[in-house]
């Protein structure tokens, strides 16, 4: 049995993609879900079973959307304690640890942040994927720090929407090897599958990959390492790593992107998602989260010997 039977109306003089007129009519859903909606047929125009996504509809037309139920999830929820920042009925703030894998993956079928996700709540069950329930964005197993997950598909969409317009400000703390060549700059390096090891990313040329834009500040210096603020502008996978490796500055701990035997005593990268800036579902004004470094990096920071600190 469906969820539900979404019946529209649309009369217009210029021919539309049916897939644009959904996105128009239905804002809750995003456009890729809508396409599959479309691909798997559960999309009629004046009782027909639509042929694609980019089909044209002129004049007046009935369009039906039959929304299916979420199919029933595989995933067992793992009761593993959460770091839970804000929690609301559409979304969680989760500052997740270093080591905790985001979703299941090749390697990686159980333990991660979804599986503990959906022992805390089954509302995420199904949102924007079975395998990927709630997954807005992404942070890198050794990675810690601020992750969102959307409750409901909603939700999803809204918070998806201002990651791929880019309205999402987030900060990253990174401990570097050496020192960039200024103090605060911006690198503008594409990003795509290294050539020479398709299991990792490297930067490349751009008609070789996709754009990626990162800007940075110093926070502070030390005997042959620098503290650094991130913003990456966009979201390419393993960007910060790899723009600060393009410096000749790799993070330290880094041992893909970076020096293959750490400089300092550590078992991960130094790379922490301290803050996040992003519009929740419904509002106008920006929300602002942060999560302190973790005691692993703070201590790191604690023994480290200071040439200064800019203002």
């Amino acid at each position: 049995m469906n969820d539900r039977i979404i019946q529209l109306t649309y009369e217009h003089e210029q021919p539309q993609r049916l897939d644009k007129i959904l996105v128009d009519e239905m804002p809750e859903y995003s456009r890729s879900r809508l396409q599959k909606l479309i691909k798997e047929g559960h999309v009629t125009v004046d009782g027909v079973i639509a042929s694609k996504s980019g089909q044209k509809i002129d004049g007046m037309s009935q369009i039906v959307v039959e929304i299916p139920p979420p199919q029933p999830s595989t995933l067992i929820p793992e009761d593993i304690p959460l770091d839970m920042v804000f929690e609301n009925n559409d979304l969680m703030v989760v500052n997740k640890p270093a080591g905790m894998v985001v979703h299941p993956s090749a390697g990686h079928q159980s333990g991660t942040l979804v599986h503990a996700a959906l022992a805390h709540t089954k509302d995420i069950e199904g949102v924007g994927g079975v395998q990927r329930p709630g997954v807005v964005h992404r942070l890198d197993k050794d990675t810690s720090g601020l992750i969102l997950l959307a409750k409901n598909d909603a939700a999803h969409h809204w918070l998806q929407d201002q990651f791929s317009s880019r309205q999402v400000e987030k900060t990253y703390l990174a401990l570097v090897d050496g020192a960039p060549p200024t103090p605060r700059g911006r690198v503008e390096a594409a990003i795509g599958r290294d050539p020479a090891d398709r299991k990792h990313m490297a930067v490349v040329p751009p008609t070789k990959g996709r754009s990626a834009v990162s800007e940075y500040t110093t926070v502070r210096e030390y005997v042959d390492y620098t503290l650094l603020e991130v913003h990456p502008i966009t979201g390419r996978t393993h960007q910060i790593r790899l723009h600060l490796a393009f410096l000749d500055c790799p993070i330290v701990g880094d041992s893909v992107y970076g020096r293959r035997h750490a400089s300092l005593n550590m078992k991960r990268q130094f790379l922490h998602a301290a803050r996040l800036q992003i519009r929740l579902p419904g509002e106008a004004d920006l929300s602002e989260f942060e999560a302190p470094l973790p005691r692993d990096l703070s201590e790191i920071l604690e023994n480290l010997d200071p040439t200064g600190e800019l203002e």
